[in-house]
């Protein structure tokens, strides 16, 4: 109405609003949907949010009133592309911008409006709200952050776009006065005379008029129409670098003295020295944005033709580097705003069109243009984000992007033959020279394997583990096939009792026991159980019992892969020669599993053993013992205090002191046959007393002497 009163010609048109605008409430920053549009009114608070946005959700554009339009602008289409689904704005977003938002929140309910901070109102939250939803689409609107909620009065005039009617229309008089500097001030307040208009509050050019009219030297030179005009115009210059009241008095004022010297424009000197110091693209977000707003307000010096001696080619200079500068900031917002690459990830989470994934020969897997991992046979390594978000990014984006490709590799792997698969001493199994799965427990021919990764079907994956048992087991009886065959005779029954017995134990070590571990029961053994057990590949020798065809690196390599599982070590004894033991020593099934034997503190192969046992049979005896000579220790590689010290190992005791130089005379010394215990049985039970009696040893009872018969003497 009040529009209708002041231009009784107008012609309204109105267009209807298909979606409806609804209040959703206060949500978390974390929970805003795709699409949203947060709404703060400082800076400060702009980037606070954009900042936890890009943590928690990827990365969101930024959209300010000191922004450059360029800059603006590029920020806007990163939003609309869907590079990024959030937008973190002031309240410049409620106009000449119109997005593909579905909802609003405020950050807050209040502005500081350049005097003091207030309320917003509800016309205010309308129009920034009314960005959600478009054309047919509905949106919505909210509250986030530490903003209150808003009350239900708010909210359905909002809803509902009603509003208080305006009654007044801020107004400013366009008939200055430029008779004189007094007169020009006085215009400015001049009151309105026709109703419905007020006074509008006073802005920063009169502000700055009033200030310069106070200075004598301004009062001077502002004599004359001509002169007064060049002042209100250069009282005009908008404030873009928002400096302080006495720095932007200071420009204006230097401004207006130079338009009013003898040549009435500005020097180039002075542009020049005022662009060179702009002219640079190194600085953070801060710093740059101070530096556009700079060189924009040269800019709106160079677009006055009658302020500058050559205005085209400032003009040209000014609105370059204003594009570089505004790309510069473009950029660096995104850097500080955005992880683009979690971004893309996370939008290719939500897309229901096929998203552009692959995986390259050498296995890189990418997600819409950047690298997520890379897939190592079936197993997918991702790259490690820096957030808890892009980790999940990471491997979501990796089970659509891959999955297809896991399960296909799958399929081919258990469908693979024996020749495709390779055996490593850790106990890795290897597809295709690359690493699918490894040895975890079990015996080398009842294997349990772990198979490495976890993206792929269940099932698919359980057969494909399957398959890498089976391979171990094939290659466990190629490997220890002496091993196989005495599993053999055992589960067939050729062996049988203490034979039986000791063919498990070398089963279970690999191939090579101490001897000094089964005296008992070597010793027990008949001459058939020793002769079926040649038969298989046993070998009796003086300090172990072992199955020489399985001294081979492969056969070894089989057994000490099984050996070493769930022991965390992986020690490699000196191929072929003594080893001193490390700490802490390897369990026996690791030693036996190399094909050694403990001496004290070094390990011995059973081949060293063999040839020492050789040398012991040749050498005669001497004083009881035997004499190992120094051709014997230099063969064997070992000097005279290592020789003592493994003798002593073996069980092997000096007979007499030798002089210093002299070689020691040795003999082994007597084992002694250990003692069993007998079991300790409980008091209480009423056979105790019977099986005391049956433990008691058993005593011949003394007999008494027969007497010798006397004869007696015959009498007469």
């Amino acid at each position: 109405q009040l529009i209708r009163r002041l231009v009784p010609d107008i012609e309204f048109v109105t267009r209807e609003r298909f979606s409806t605008l609804t209040y959703a409430g206060s949500k978390k920053l974390t929970r805003l949907p795709r699409r949203t549009a947060v709404v703060a009114f400082s800076a400060e608070r702009v980037y606070a949010i954009a900042e936890l946005i890009r943590r928690q959700r990827g990365g969101a554009a930024v959209v300010m009133g000191s922004l450059s339009p360029r800059t603006r602008n590029a920020q806007v289409a990163l939003y609309q592309s869907g590079e990024v689904d959030f937008l973190v704005a002031t309240d410049a977003i409620g106009m000449g911008l119109n997005m593909d938002v579905g909802h609003v929140a405020f950050a807050g309910l209040q502005k500081f409006d350049g005097k003091r901070t207030r309320w917003l109102t509800p016309a205010e939250i309308a129009q920034v709200a009314g960005r959600a939803g478009r054309y047919q689409r509905d949106g919505t609107f909210g509250v986030t952050g530490e903003a209150e909620e808003m009350d239900e009065d708010l909210i359905a005039s909002v809803e509902q776009h009603r509003f208080e009617p305006i009654t007044q229309i801020n107004w400013r008089s366009a008939r200055l006065d430029f008779q004189s500097l007094p007169n020009l001030v006085r215009s400015l307040t001049a009151p309105p005379v026709t109703p419905g208009l007020k006074l509008a509050e006073q802005a920063l050019d009169e502000a700055t008029l009033k200030l310069l009219a106070n200075d004598p030297e301004v009062a001077v030179r502002a004599r004359g129409a001509g002169n007064l005009r060049t002042l209100w115009a250069v009282c005009q210059t908008p404030d873009f670098r928002k400096t302080t009241k006495d720095e932007h008095l200071r420009m204006v004022r230097e401004v207006f003295f130079s338009l009013t010297e003898r040549q009435r424009r500005l020097p180039e000197d002075w542009i020049a020295d005022q662009f060179n110091a702009l002219d640079r693209t190194e600085g953070e977000i801060d710093v740059l944005a101070q530096r556009l707003a700079g060189v924009r307000t040269l800019a709106y010096a160079a677009n006055r033709s009658d302020w500058l001696g050559d205005p085209p080619a400032w003009r040209e200079k000014t609105h370059a580097l204003e594009d570089r500068l505004s790309d510069t900031l473009h950029q660096k917002l995104m850097q500080r705003f955005i992880d683009r690459r979690t971004s893309a990830l996370m939008r290719s989470l939500s897309a229901t069109e096929e998203v552009l994934a692959g995986v390259s020969e050498e296995g890189a897997v990418t997600v819409e243009g950047h690298r997520v991992g890379r897939l190592i046979g079936v197993r997918f390594e991702p790259e490690r984000g820096s957030t808890a978000l892009e980790n999940k990014a990471l491997r979501s984006a990796a089970v659509r992007a891959v999955g297809p490709e896991v399960a296909r590799r799958l399929g081919a792997l258990a469908a693979d033959k024996d020749e495709a698969f390779a055996f490593q001493p850790a106990g890795e199994i290897i597809w295709n020279g690359a690493a699918a799965g490894r040895i975890t427990g079990g015996s080398p021919f009842h294997p349990r394997v772990e198979l490495y990764g976890d993206l792929g079907p269940a099932t698919a994956r359980e057969r494909t583990r399957m398959r890498l048992e089976a391979f171990v087991v094939s290659e466990a009886r190629r490997r220890l096939a002496p091993l196989a065959a005495l599993e053999a005779a055992m589960a067939e029954g050729v062996l049988k009792g203490l034979a039986r017995g000791l063919a498990f134990r070398l089963i279970e070590a690999g191939g090579v026991l101490d001897r000094r571990a089964a005296t008992q029961e070597i010793k027990a053994l008949s001459q058939a159980e020793r002769r079926t057990l040649r038969t298989l590949g046993v070998r009796f020798a003086a300090f172990s019992l072992h199955i020489p065809a399985l001294l081979t690196d492969a056969a070894r390599d089989m057994a000490v892969a099984f050996a070493a599982v769930g022991t965390g070590r992986h020690w490699r004894p000196h191929p072929g020669k003594l080893s001193r033991l490390p700490h802490p020593a390897p369990s026996s099934r690791v030693l036996s599993a190399h094909g050694l034997i403990v001496a004290g503190a070094f390990a011995i192969p059973v081949e060293l053993l063999e040839r020492l046992d050789a040398y012991m049979r040749t050498e005669p005896a001497v004083a009881g013992g035997l004499v190992l000579k120094s051709e014997a220790l230099i063969d064997l590689g070992w000097d005279e205090p290592t020789g003592r010290a493994i003798l002593k190992g073996l069980g092997f005791t000096s007979v007499r002191k030798t002089a210093p130089g002299e070689p020691s005379i040795c003999r082994r010394r007597k084992e002694v046959e250990p003692e069993v215990a007998t079991p300790a049985r409980s008091g209480a039970s009423p056979f105790a007393a019977l099986s005391s009696l049956n433990r008691a040893p058993v005593t011949a009872a003394k007999r008494r002497p027969r007497r010798r018969s006397q004869s007696r003497p015959s009498t007469a």
